[in-house]
């Protein structure tokens, strides 16, 4: 696995693609499941998708929390909030700053609770 140098976030399905948009303009590396024609993979697959990609998972999705606790999966990093706890501006500003200060190595096989 080749080494990153800075945090890429992958938001699946369930993400609104304006946080992806958002983060964009802001200078984040971002993709959605919906730009790289990844709807409908098995929450499996979409980690599986995303370690390839080196990018740490971006979430509404609670089973990737368990899928990863039961399995010990290895990963590139899950960051989960419920769709229904912040506004998509605040998904935005926080994720901003956790490329900002994290690393890829701090965040591999974890899991950040936005």
């Amino acid at each position: 696995m080749k080494e990153e140098k800075h945090l890429k976030i992958y938001a699946d399905e369930n993400v609104n693609i304006a946080i992806v948009e958002g983060l964009k303009r802001r200078g984040v590396e971002a993709c959605s499941a919906i730009e790289k024609n990844k709807l409908g993979l098995s929450d499996e697959e979409q980690l599986r998708y995303a370690l390839e990609e080196m990018a740490t998972i971006f979430t509404h999705d609670d089973d990737f929390l368990s899928m990863v606790a039961e399995s010990e999966v290895e990963h590139c990093g899950i960051i989960y909030v419920h769709q229904e706890h912040l506004s998509i501006g605040e998904c935005i500003r926080r994720l901003k700053a956790i490329v900002e200060t994290m690393s890829p190595e701090e965040i591999h096989n974890r899991i950040l609770f936005l």
